[in-house]
């Protein structure tokens, strides 16, 4: 069946559906969601030929649907706001006291930094400018970047590193002289961030929820920004321990700006606002 109008999500299969988002992924879906929620599964109901939301739910809950759309349905509900040099007051805290009080220490092996929740890389490849720039003016620091997110549509832009003239506004034009290129196609407003960037990060899949933590390295610096304010009070907590097991002691940890660690058990002592450092046991 092929959908020629919007299907109406009722409340028992908003109320089975956030309830299977929040044990898979984390995140919270209030009632106040369910709109959006409606919004968004629509082209999958439509990609599958679902004529109903009860059908996609009875799907979703099958072996075969838990198995083969998932990850296509996380990508849809999943939000991926980001842009380069986001807060920048954490790239001028990196470049001006954060590396100069390591680089010492980093001449011999990488700097390793994760982007947890990099969508489709800008924060990735903003780091990757700041650590380049400190090391055209300072001691060469050798590092890797990592970037990881839920969803596999955002992983995809992130990889082939193509964006909009309109997305690189906030990047300083001598950065963007040195490390975009532009298309050769003058009706194809994008650039294309430099091989010498893109050969310094890696993007993977990550569930914060699900997946094993154990493969990642140890890190010497996390930044997970504007990601956990989608989860509750107690999934932020299991997260963020989560995350630490894989931060070096003293190494660390950047949240967003709304975002904050108050009354929570975890091993991070705060040095700015939205800055922290893991507490060396």
């Amino acid at each position: 069946m092929i959908l020629t109008h919007t299907l109406k999500l009722t409340n028992a299969d908003f109320n089975r559906l956030s309830a299977f988002i929040y044990e898979r992924v984390g995140i919270k879906l209030s009632p106040i969601k369910k709109t959006m929620l409606e919004s968004r599964l629509q082209k999958r109901l439509s990609t599958l030929q679902m004529g109903s939301f009860k059908e996609y739910c009875d799907y979703i809950f099958s072996d075969q649907g838990k198995q083969q759309e998932l990850v296509h349905m996380i990508d849809q509900v999943t939000t991926n706001k980001t842009d380069f040099f986001r807060e920048p007051n954490h790239f001028s805290f990196l470049q001006s006291q954060l590396l100069p009080s390591i680089d010492k220490h980093y001449r011999t092996y990488p700097l390793r930094v994760w982007s947890a929740g990099c969508s489709s890389g800008e924060e990735v490849y903003t780091l990757a400018m700041v650590l380049s720039e400190y090391s055209c003016t300072h001691t060469p620091i050798s590092f890797h970047i990592h970037g990881t997110d839920i969803s596999t549509q955002v992983l995809q832009k992130a990889v082939t590193a193509v964006y909009t003239e309109d997305k690189i506004a906030p990047i300083p034009l001598l950065l963007r002289q040195k490390y975009l290129l532009k298309s050769k196609d003058t009706t194809n407003r994008t650039v294309r961030v430099a091989p010498s960037l893109r050969s310094k990060v890696q993007f993977d899949r990550l569930n914060f929820m699900e997946d094993d933590f154990n493969s990642l390295p140890v890190f010497d610096i996390i930044f997970c920004r504007n990601v956990i304010i989608y989860f509750d009070k107690a999934t932020q907590e299991q997260v963020l321990n989560r995350l630490c097991t894989q931060l070096r002691p003293g190494g660390f940890f950047f949240l967003g700006h709304s975002e904050s660690i108050t009354n929570m058990d975890v091993p991070l002592k705060q040095i700015r606002p939205t800055i922290f450092q893991k507490v060396t046991v």
